[in-house]
């Protein structure tokens, strides 16, 4: 294997693809919305095969979940600051940036809309759901753990994601950190 071979693979061929796919899913929600583009549509942006889509996420909805569910997990992973205060102001925090920053609108429209569309989409969304409330929980039990008072997972929903998705959704942003530290504030 020569040195520029060994330089292009970190990650490799399947991980650019994937890279590639997401951003090429991202961009369409964002240009036409939900359930207006195809796996087609998204092969042909990304430049690749409509089977390697297939042969990767078997179907779109899956697709449009992994790219939710990928995006969450790097741009608002769940911090472990040693405190319950730390844990919940941080993930606020990142969560803020994320659905404010450039793509943030139209992945927040994306999980609204699996979660609404028909029998296949609806698992897809509770697939996502279930996958960032098991991590939210897991934050959760180890405040518990340390001993503080922990809410549940669908309090935090209520006081801290739920205020910040609406004034997404709506328009109403930025998203001033005095405003994200007080859902917190108000939570604790």
């Amino acid at each position: 294997m020569s040195e520029r071979q060994q330089a292009r693979r970190p990650g490799g061929r399947s991980a650019r693809v994937g890279a590639e796919v997401h951003q090429a899913v991202t961009d369409l929600i964002s240009e036409r919305g939900y359930g207006n583009f195809t796996v087609g549509d998204v092969a042909a942006r990304a430049g690749v095969a409509d089977s390697s889509i297939y042969r990767r996420w078997g179907r779109l909805e899956t697709l449009l979940t992994d790219v939710a569910l990928t995006r969450l997990n790097a741009q608002s992973p769940m911090p472990d600051t040693g405190s319950l205060a730390g844990d919940l102001h941080t993930y606020a925090a990142n969560v803020a940036r994320e659905i404010t920053g450039p793509d943030g609108p139209a992945l927040l429209r994306l999980a609204f809309a699996l979660s609404n569309n028909g029998e296949e989409g609806r698992r897809a969304g509770d697939d996502l759901r279930a996958e960032r409330t098991r991590q939210l929980q897991s934050m959760l039990d180890r405040a518990h753990d340390r001993g503080e008072h922990a809410p549940d997972a669908f309090t935090v929903l209520d006081h801290i994601l739920a205020p910040m998705y609406i004034r997404v959704l709506f328009g109403i942003v930025p998203l001033a950190p005095e405003y994200v530290d007080g859902l917190v504030d108000r939570l604790l």
